[in-house]
């Protein structure tokens, strides 16, 4: 990579368990005193940081050579502007990947493992090493992607939330959500401790474990055979969503618990909670609709798809 290419890399870091550690108790040496403290092995997290640290610098220098690019935390992804010819890398665990995805316009999402020996890395079939190249073929579009559905939420009041593995949709503390459901002509008021809508690549995590735990509870009182769940394709233009814990009563139902979300069928939900009412998304509960009293939520499959580079 002697010339400087045009099209610019954004390179999303995150922080390690180390840096959360010191940044929270100031100093290295107090961060090991309260992980000894609780006889954990302080060791892991140093080690864990020097690994991503190294990984770190090898993508520096990749980049570097490139030219233009520019490096973010992963905190600032909510405020961000991508250009539309941008090249992203996300370094870190397969969650950085989902974090970064959901905001981007189709822009090519390259996956690198910082330790594979660590990390299963779904999303992440690179390392730091392979940048150079994988670069150059996705600069010169000749590196396949796969796409990946993603899930959206627009509220009544114009805002919007999307989702790579899945939205919640509920309480921001441990207490019951309460709303009003609507899913092809079927209306209930429902309380429960929450939905969650996965897209086809969150049909293999927390949606697999709730119909897991469900199909669990089911055998166990003899009420049903084993379930064959079959996680969707990535690619899948159905979300499905899955009411947590439902809760029948007097004023409330507990039928419409589980069903498929398409573009041709939304999903509708009104807020009957006065406070702590939340939607988020891929587990980032810092970025987050308030979904209080009064408040409707639209989940449908988003337009955009994701671009991951393989």
């Amino acid at each position: 990579m002697n010339a400087r290419n045009d099209c610019k890399v954004v390179l999303v870091t995150r922080r390690t368990r180390l840096q959360e550690l010191v940044a929270r108790y100031h100093t290295l040496e107090q961060s090991r005193f309260y992980v000894e403290h609780l006889g954990a092995d302080f060791s892991d997290y140093v080690k864990e940081d020097e690994v991503y640290a190294r990984q770190l610098r090898v993508a520096m220098q990749t980049l570097q050579a490139w030219g233009r690019y520019q490096v973010i935390d992963r905190g600032y992804l909510p405020n961000f502007v991508f250009a539309p010819d941008d090249i992203v890398v996300a370094l870190g665990q397969d969650g950085l990947v989902a974090n970064t995805m959901k905001y981007l316009e189709g822009q090519p999402l390259v996956g690198v493992n910082p330790e594979p020996a660590r990390w299963d890395g779904v999303l992440l079939p690179f390392e730091a090493g392979d940048l150079g190249p994988i670069l150059r073929e996705v600069a010169g579009g000749r590196r396949a992607h796969k796409a990946v559905t993603m899930a959206q939420a627009i509220l009544s009041d114009g805002q919007c939330l999307r989702a790579v593995n899945d939205l919640f949709i509920g309480p921001r503390t441990h207490t019951s959500a309460l709303y009003d459901i609507e899913l092809g002509g079927r209306r209930e008021s429902q309380s429960s401790s929450g939905i969650i809508v996965s897209t086809g690549l969150g049909s293999t995590a927390w949606l697999k474990s709730v119909v897991t735990g469900a199909s669990g509870i089911a055998r166990a009182v003899g009420t049903s055979a084993p379930l064959a769940y079959r996680p969707q394709a990535w690619d899948s233009d159905q979300l499905t969503f899955a009411v947590r814990e439902p809760f029948p009563s007097r004023g409330s139902q507990a039928e419409l618990v589980f069903g498929g979300v398409t573009h041709e069928q939304s999903l509708k939900l009104r807020s009957r909670m006065p406070e702590n009412g939340v939607i988020f998304s891929d587990g980032m509960e810092a970025d987050y609709l308030a979904f209080t009293a009064g408040m409707e939520a639209v989940v449908t499959v988003a337009a955009s798809k994701g671009h991951l580079v393989v």
